[in-house]
């Protein structure tokens, strides 16, 4: 008789039957999403606090970045782990260890007295969070039935894009009228939430379990993933000609490259490359790829132009910035609906058109744009990004394979991540660039006042990036004329596929 473990490589049944959690939709959506908002609420809340931790810990700007920096740095790099992690202890285990971890992670930054122990814990915290994330998203296509698929990716993006929506208005509320420790402290109750309505939801279940770990390929992707982006996001700071930039770009892809012929070789990979076999998930994570660069712009640009040039507050900027990610949010869920009407193509060509028109006019700000401008601007941004990104991340996913759809949304998310980081830093050293080109031209042209000059020259370098932004959604528009039609006929439900196991998680 075979054993458990080898029921489980095959995904056999074992005890309970699958098809028995096929009308549990809506209690694995509720802690699915519990989970997920959890994350990225604490991930939003900290940019707008940002001037507040400078001015609290009296450091110079550069240093309190960390806190944002170290923390995606940190997502970034363990996210390719969450394949592995999920088919050796279980998705759920693996979930609830990353909430349990976030939520004490949270209370360590309340309690920071210095600000190298805040950045020591953000930094943690954002471990837990790149496992969270993909974590969730492998629940999904491999519990979901196929043909809810859709609008349960919608649903989760909702949660996902709900926190970011109020985010920066609750940080900015608690920080005007509260203290910045309670940015961490509001993490317990709803981690807590997060934790029991996983714990009750969420089915046990492993589909295979791996036969070693691949230790090699665990260091080299830390190794890389790390170095690539610590040099992509101080790129800036240090020159990007600098010896300690050079050197950590050159070493990052020496090693990332030992890290793909390791994974392409080995038995049992830690993170399995043979997904991008797959022409379908290849070409849609170029798209989100494109996309979260021009996602990023808006999240950097906008609230520096608002505080820095406008001289809104940061509650205020939370404010103005609040229906356009309210409408993205919103959007989520009945796009999922979509998707099985008009198809990918459709709802993927239309979205990046929208970011593109979005975006242009956001390339002719001046001091005294008015906010209603600017809200609208980003609203129709928000709805292009929401119309595309989960179409784009499901068409990529709808083929792979179950036992490789951990490895599939681990690649996925790391991809996003570095391409986030990458897109911050060439971001900033653009404004920055283009804003001190603006400045001399500026005083060249007859401006005396200084205050002026810097007034119109950032003002000038954030047009600048905006105008690229725009460029780089609409370069994406031709490739999502290549995603083919949406097949509608059917096929089996996912969870009729999936070993649950009946076992108190």
């Amino acid at each position: 008789m075979a054993t458990q473990n080898e029921k489980l490589r095959r995904g056999a049944p074992d005890g309970e039957k699958a098809g028995s959690h096929r009308d549990s939709f809506w209690p694995i959506m509720i802690a699915l999403f519990f989970g997920s908002f959890f994350s990225s609420l604490a991930s939003s809340t900290i940019n707008i606090a940002l001037p507040v931790l400078q001015r609290e810990f009296n450091t110079e700007l550069g240093t309190i970045q960390w806190v944002m920096t170290g923390f995606m740095l940190a997502m970034g790099t363990f996210a390719p782990v969450t394949g592995y992690f999920g088919e050796r202890f279980s998705y759920k285990r693996l979930y609830l260890f990353s909430l349990a971890g976030f939520t004490v992670a949270s209370v360590f930054c309340a309690l920071s007295t210095t600000v190298g122990s805040l950045i020591a814990f953000r930094t943690l915290q954002g471990v837990f969070c790149g496992v969270i994330v993909p974590t969730a998203m492998a629940v999904i296509y491999q519990v979901i039935p196929r043909e809810k698929q859709a609008v349960a990716i919608g649903i989760w993006a909702a949660s996902a894009m709900l926190a970011p929506a109020i985010g920066p208005t609750l940080s900015g509320y608690i920080l005007e009228h509260v203290s910045w420790h309670w940015i961490f402290w509001m993490n317990l109750p709803i981690g807590a939430i997060a934790i029991v309505m996983v714990q009750l939801f969420m089915p046990y279940y492993r589909m295979k379990v791996p036969q070693s770990f691949d230790f090699l390929g665990f260091i080299t992707v830390i190794a890389s993933s790390a170095s690539i982006l610590v040099a992509l996001s101080q790129g800036r700071t240090w020159g990007w000609s600098s010896a300690g930039t050079l050197s950590l770009l050159i070493g990052g892809f020496a090693v990332l490259g030992l890290f793909l012929w390791r994974e392409l070789t080995a038995k049992s990979p830690l993170l399995n490359l043979r997904v991008f076999r797959s022409g379908r998930y290849t070409m849609a994570l170029v798209i989100t790829c494109i996309l979260n660069i021009s996602l990023y712009s808006g999240m950097l640009m906008t609230p520096v132009f608002l505080q820095n040039i406008q001289g809104v507050s940061p509650m205020d900027a939370g404010l103005i910035l609040l229906p356009s990610s309210l409408a993205m949010a919103i959007a989520m869920p009945f796009v999922g609906k979509l998707y099985n009407k008009v198809g990918p193509r459709v709802l993927t060509v239309t979205g990046l058109s929208m970011v593109a028109l979005g975006s242009l006019p956001l390339s002719w700000l001046s001091a005294n744009t008015p906010h209603h401008y600017l809200l609208w601007c980003m609203v129709i941004r928000s709805l292009g990004i929401g119309l595309t990104m989960m179409p784009a991340s499901n068409y990529g996913m709808e083929q792979i394979p179950k036992e490789l759809s951990g490895h599939a949304s681990s690649i996925n998310n790391w991809t996003r991540s570095a391409f986030g980081s990458f897109a911050i830093a060439v971001f900033t050293a653009i404004m920055s660039s283009r804003s001190a080109t603006h400045a001399q031209e500026l005083a060249a042209g007859g401006l005396r006042d200084k205050a002026q000059i810097q007034l119109s020259a950032v003002t000038m370098g954030v047009d600048d990036v905006y105008l690229i932004a725009t460029c780089i959604a609409a370069a994406a528009i031709p490739i999502a004329f290549f995603i083919r039609k949406h097949n509608k006929g059917p096929s089996a439900p996912a969870a009729e596929q999936v070993a649950l196991e009946p076992q108190k998680a």
